[in-house]
């Protein structure tokens, strides 16, 4: 994607820095344009290159859909804000860094982490079964989606042990009374696999809605479905798939990248 902005807006970031901040800022308007947004009260983060262990997280207090690459605070795994700007200007939320922090920390293959509080995802999060493999997008998920138990507001750093144990392998997880926890190989990954998750949360609630008993496909078609999703995770499927992503936002408001 093209990733030109102004001076000033680039000032002190490296090429490959500054492509990672532009890509996570559309997908912070993409969040919003699906409309999987919760106020100011979830977050997004992504990896930066390098040995020091950074990642980027939303400034608090910006809504999703107003989101700017420059809008985005560089944090180390300590929580600290690394970058020369005032504290209050850069403030992060604390119980988002406690939930990312914790899968930058336990998984390197993940670049990027999603968290969300969409009314399905927190439907679906206290449903004594979970997700329910009753659609074709719940299916991606089949074998391959960890749960969390609700502790509180996250909070406790204690709890980042936890998380990451009961994500385990997965890229994918429920917290149970809270939300959903996505983590992707790239942006364009957790982007993917969010909306795919989402989906699968939305057609739940409404087919539970119905009142009526549920089919469920045989256990062999779950698990061949499943692996058939696997053959799409891919580079070139990804890149269409941000390709059209990004026209739903770029005729919009373009100004994410400055």
């Amino acid at each position: 994607m093209n990733v030109l902005a102004p001076a000033a807006a680039r000032a002190g970031y490296s090429d490959a820095e500054w492509a990672i901040r532009c890509d996570l800022a559309a997908l912070y308007r993409l969040v919003a344009h699906h409309r999987w947004t919760d106020f100011v009260y979830t977050h997004i983060s992504a990896r930066l290159p390098g040995p020091e262990h950074h990642f980027l997280i939303n400034r608090y207090g910006v809504n999703f859909h107003e989101m700017r690459a420059s809008d985005l605070v560089k944090i180390d795994l300590d929580g600290n804000v690394v970058e020369a700007e005032d504290g209050q200007s850069r403030r992060v939320n604390a119980a988002g860094f406690t939930i990312h922090s914790a899968i930058h920390m336990a998984r390197p293959d993940l670049l990027c982490v999603v968290h969300t509080h969409t009314a399905a995802g927190i439907a679906v999060s206290a449903h004594p079964k979970g997700l329910l493999p009753i659609s074709q997008h719940a299916l991606k998920f089949y074998g391959r989606l960890g749960y969390h138990g609700y502790e509180g507001i996250a909070l406790d750093l204690e709890e980042r042990d936890r998380l990451v144990a009961d994500l385990g392998q997965h890229k994918a997880m429920v917290l149970q009374n809270h939300g959903l926890l996505v983590g992707g190989t790239s942006i364009v990954e957790a982007f993917h696999m969010t909306y795919m998750l989402e989906r699968a949360c939305a057609a739940q609630v409404a087919a539970l809605a119905g009142g009526h008993e549920l089919l469920t496909p045989p256990e062999d078609v779950c698990r061949h479905t499943a692996e058939q999703f696997r053959g799409q995770e891919n580079d070139e499927h990804y890149a269409m798939v941000w390709d059209a992503a990004l026209r739903l936002i770029e005729h919009d408001r373009p100004d994410y990248r400055s």
